[in-house]
């Protein structure tokens, strides 16, 4: 039977092997998912095979920048908070944030199939695999994004690496009032998660689709009121909306007299330098994955037949 790259990518989310192992397995087992599980298993991928169904909701993103023009950010996840926690766990995503300041690759499949940093010999899935059977519990690298600037990259770590941001701005001075204010922007944007630099990068749909919802939310609560009003009303929620998504047009949260965008200038002004942030890119550990809620009551009154 022909091993195809989808029964490969198949018995990889299973087991947490890597992918020439995978194939390896299909190819001994003639296309037999359980017979290449059993395959894995016997060539020691035990404990990640058992692991594979659990859900990595926790875990850590880490951040590092390279003399100011390099970022890398990276969220890697554990079964657990005391994992999480753990040295060895902390030094294994250590050694995936310096992967992904290195790596030249655009996705997260390119990006496992590298030779591992610490041992070329080996992937970095196939040392993802080697952790988990350490450390006992499945882990994921989850996502990866690098940044390489002709102005300036900063990152900021929240709550131990709950969140992690990386701010990127173009400016012609580097200096530490221009690396603290970026900082504080990263910072706005961990606790206030906006979902754009500015307006201009606001898609016509997505103002579209936000005008047609609004329209009906204020013709519903204003049904007496003339169309000239109502839509005096939708452009005064859309200005409102757009002050919460864009960050330049935030209130800043250190100076609400602000906002970001005047605090950036004002700084840029201060230091005699033309700055204008870019990009940022904002990680927050475990959203978006359904984490799982055990029922331990529930469990033991099964597992004793009531």
């Amino acid at each position: 039977m022909a091993v195809t790259a989808s029964m490969v990518k198949e018995l990889r989310e299973m087991t947490g092997a890597g992918m020439m192992d995978c194939k390896k397995a299909l190819s001994e087992t003639n296309g037999d998912m359980d017979a290449a599980i059993e395959y894995l298993r016997k060539n020691g991928e035990a404990k990640a095979v058992k692991k594979a169904g659990r859900i990595a909701a926790e875990g850590l993103v880490m951040a590092e920048v390279k003399e100011d023009k390099t970022a890398a950010i990276v969220e890697v996840n554990s079964e657990t908070d005391f994992v999480a926690k753990n040295a060895e766990f902390q030094g294994f995503v250590k050694a995936v944030t310096d992967q992904a300041l290195a790596t030249e690759a655009k996705d997260m499949d390119a990006f496992m199939a590298e030779p591992w940093i610490e041992d070329s010999s080996k992937t970095v899935q196939e040392a993802l695999t080697e952790k988990i059977s350490v450390i006992g519990e499945k882990l994921n690298i989850r996502r990866f994004e690098k940044i390489v600037s002709d102005g300036c990259v900063v990152a900021y770590i929240h709550g131990g690496g709950r969140i992690g941001v990386l701010v990127e701005a173009a400016t012609d001075v580097i200096n530490d009032e221009i690396k603290t204010c970026l900082k504080n922007v990263a910072m706005q944007v961990a606790a206030m998660s906006p979902k754009y630099v500015s307006r201009d990068e606001v898609s016509q749909e997505f103002m579209d689709h936000e005008k047609e919802i609004l329209l009906a939310q204020a013709k519903t609560e204003n049904p007496d009121k003339p169309d000239n009003i109502i839509e005096k009303m939708i452009i005064g929620r859309l200005n409102k909306e757009m002050k919460e998504i864009c960050l330049l047009d935030q209130v800043y949260v250190q100076d609400s007299d602000l906002t970001v965008a005047k605090y950036v200038a004002k700084v840029a002004k201060e230091n005699g330098a033309n700055m204008e942030v870019k990009k940022f890119v904002r990680f927050e550990t475990g959203e978006g994955i359904e984490k799982k809620v055990d029922d331990f009551a529930a469990e033991v009154a099964a597992q004793a037949g009531m």
